[in-house]
């Protein structure tokens, strides 16, 4: 009977350490499958509580809608990483214990993870590829099983040809992003900035630039005086007589002027200052322009709010995952989350339960929480476990001390809430054998956890004990879903920096242009041609605002011509073209714009300063073109007809084309000539016949124009 007896001992003990070692390899995975397939019972698409930031529950009808597009019966589930070791065997495991065929899927926080079809003609490898190659890693979990649902639906020979045409397509790359980030933001932000003050501003610098470049060359060019600087006339001229002693009011060359030839521009002032005025109001209406524009283009462009698809989670949402592990551990202080797999067999919960009992009893001690639960950094406290561990305490209203077991990384934190227990031994001499585990933790499927977790319990009874209870630190909140994934706006943080970057860039750029702008002007500043190879225009019937247009262009080229020759000598041809043409105008250069004025006086303004320009160039022909003084000198002395009468002829100089037509048709000759509108209105006659003023010398040579100019006035 001894011998039996001690026989039946031996063999219990032996059936007694041999089913934990079998719990243990067999006892994990059928665990978190069987509750897996529980859920799956009660509904084919089950989303946890775990990751509420990415994926909230309220999703799962989105999922469902998606799976009903396969065409076969899906299951899907949706788990956070750290609870799945092998995503094939776990889906496996589930269809044994659910006993249904269809395309099982399984999904993370980011993507689809794993598929497997059982019983059902579905390419759910494929599927799986397109989904992974063909949409960037912060797609969403949602839009990458719609992307598998429809790889799925296409069937397995589209669905074979498009993951090996993905696969190709993305070996060495990957799509771009589909959402910025906060640092893309700033970036954003930045760059409208500098957009939005540089390019309004260049544009202001660079017409400013221009303007003042064009009053530079035209003051270089023309030598004029500002009105009324130096002459003590409003008009800038000298009044006739004053301060000069010609009757035309004309200074001596050098005078009181600025001017070799005396003259200022009167009335350029008023013509300056309003095209200055358009100036400043169009580079004004652009660059406003340029500043709305690159504001609505940067908020079309940069129009994202939210750095991930991830819809926000109702409260109830957040506090899910607390309310289920506080509902457990109000009926075990050892909870194991169903959904990750099992680190601890029956014999090691046992010997916690009892270690955590006696810790209650001792002096100084109390309750021991322990949470099997993973902490991804998508869960409500956002994978910090000190935060976890208070929103599970105040969830449970109960002080002790909360251990936090993660069964995905293998790490264990401990927190003392209201136990008299030495805040600081806890914190800095937890060894880290127990904290963070070892070499042998880390390749161990359980992590050790059953050997690791008893030294804590070790370690608790041996924390020194304190007069008060200690509560640690308060944690900080976890960063609200919404503000976590919301953007800054797009006119804010490196925004402000932008603007002063951009007005910089725009003064630097500007400086640029205009230092690269003169030197070209410098390499290709033109030669200036003479006036006698100028191409001119020679209608026949001028009308009186061709006259006026081009009487103000020769007297204005005339004057800036002679400036910038430097010829000071009175007495010189030059000098008296313009000296008689300016009498022509009485001393007012505008005059020859205005309407009003006479043809003929006009026209002799217009022969004058062509004959100057010509002298100014060195061309010492003093005919002008009797057919038609617009056709410039005259190369010889010939009888041309003047009328349709057979012997009305006069002598007149003739210029080479002239010549020519009179040589080819002479009796064409009389249509060639330059006719204006008659002094009595009606009609046109030739010029020399419009006026008995000093036009009628045009035929004789300049020289006797500007005697007879000059006869006219008064001069001598």
């Amino acid at each position: 009977m001894v011998r039996l007896l001690f026989a039946l001992c031996a063999l219990t003990a032996v059936f007694a350490t041999a089913t934990p070692a079998t719990a243990e390899t067999a006892g994990p995975a059928p665990t978190q499958a069987a509750h897996l397939a529980d859920r799956l019972r009660e509904n084919p698409v089950h989303v946890t509580d775990q990751l509420p930031r990415a994926v909230p529950r309220s999703t799962a009808p989105d999922f469902a809608r998606l799976a009903r597009k396969t065409g076969v019966p899906t299951y899907v589930l949706v788990l956070p990483s750290p609870s799945v070791q092998d995503g094939k065997a776990l889906l496996g495991a589930v269809h044994d214990r659910l006993g249904r065929d269809g395309l099982y899927v399984l999904l993370d926080d980011r993507s689809v993870t794993d598929a497997v079809a059982y019983g059902v003609h579905a390419p759910a490898d494929d599927a799986w590829t397109v989904q992974l190659y063909e949409l960037p890693y912060d797609a969403g979990v949602l839009a990458s099983f719609e992307r598998f649902v429809e790889a799925v639906a296409e069937g397995p020979e589209k669905a074979a040809a498009r993951a090996r045409a993905a696969r190709e397509r993305y070996e060495d790359d990957e799509p771009a992003p589909m959402y910025v980030s906060e640092t893309d933001r700033r970036n954003q932000s930045f760059l409208t900035g500098m957009l939005l003050t540089g390019v309004p501003l260049l544009i202001l610098l660079t017409a400013a630039y221009a303007g003042r470049r064009r009053r530079r060359y035209a003051g270089r060019s023309t030598g004029l005086t500002e009105p009324g600087r130096h002459s003590g006339h409003p008009s800038g001229l000298t009044e006739p007589g004053k301060n000069s002693g010609h009757p035309s009011g004309l200074t001596e060359p050098g005078k009181n002027s600025g001017h070799p030839s005396g003259l200022t521009e009167p009335g350029r002032n008023s013509g300056r200052s309003a095209r200055r005025m358009r100036l400043a109001v169009v580079s004004a209406a652009a660059a406003a322009a340029a500043a709305v524009a690159v504001a609505l283009t940067a908020t079309a462009v940069f129009d994202q709010t939210a750095s991930s698809p991830a819809k926000p989670p109702t409260p109830a949402e957040m506090s899910a995952r607390v309310e289920r592990v506080a509902a457990g551990l109000r009926q075990d202080p050892v909870y194991a989350d169903p959904e990750s797999p099992r680190v601890l067999d029956t014999r090691q919960q046992d010997r916690l339960h009892d270690r955590i009992r006696a810790f209650g009893r001792s002096e100084g001690g109390g309750p021991v929480y322990v949470s099997l639960v993973p902490q991804p950094s998508e869960s409500e406290a956002a994978g910090d476990a000190e935060l976890f561990a208070a929103a599970v305490h105040a969830k449970l209203r109960a002080d002790g001390v909360y251990v936090v077991a993660d069964p995905g990384d293998g790490t264990i934190d401990v927190f003392n809430h209201g136990l008299r227990l030495d805040a600081n031994h806890l914190f800095l001499d937890l060894p880290e054998s127990v904290s963070l585990g070892d070499r042998r933790a880390d390749e161990a499927d359980d992590h050790l956890f059953g050997e690791r977790l008893d030294a804590l319990m070790t370690f608790l009874d041996k924390t020194p004990r304190t007069d008060r209870p200690n509560d640690g630190f308060a944690p900080a909140p976890a960063p609200s879903p919404a503000e976590e994934t919301a953007l800054p706006p797009l006119f804010a943080t490196d925004f402000w920096p932008g603007l002063g970057v951009g007005a910089f860039a725009a003064l630097l750029l500007s400086a640029v242009l205009a230092g690269v702008t003169s030197l070209l002007l410098r390499w290709r500043k033109p030669t200036p041609r003479p006036a006698h190879t100028l191409s001119l225009t020679s209608p026949t019937e001028p009308s009186p605002s061709y006259l006026r247009r081009t009487a103000q262009a020769e007297i204005s080229a005339l004057t800036r011509e002679f400036g910038a020759s430097g010829d000071t000598g009175e007495g010189t041809r030059a000098w008296d073209c313009l000296d008689a043409a300016t009498l022509l105008l009485d001393g007012d250069l505008d005059r020859a714009r205005r309407s009003g004025t006479d043809p003929a006086t006009l026209l002799a303004v217009i022969v004058l300063a062509r004959a100057g320009r010509a002298a100014l160039a060195g061309d010492d022909n003093t005919l002008c073109c009797g057919v038609n003084p617009l056709h410039g000198p005259g190369v010889r002395l010939s009888h041309v007809r003047v009328s349709d009468a057979p012997h009305d002829r006069r002598l007149l100089p003739v210029c080479a084309w002239c010549r020519d037509a009179a040589i080819a048709d002479p009796l064409g000759t009389p249509d060639r000539l330059l006719k204006l509108p008659a002094p009595s209105g009606g009609g046109r006659v030739p010029y020399y016949d419009a006026t008995d003023g000093p036009l009628t010398a045009v035929p004789r040579g300049i020289p006797r124009l500007i005697d007879k100019v000059r006869e006219t006035a008064g001069v001598h």
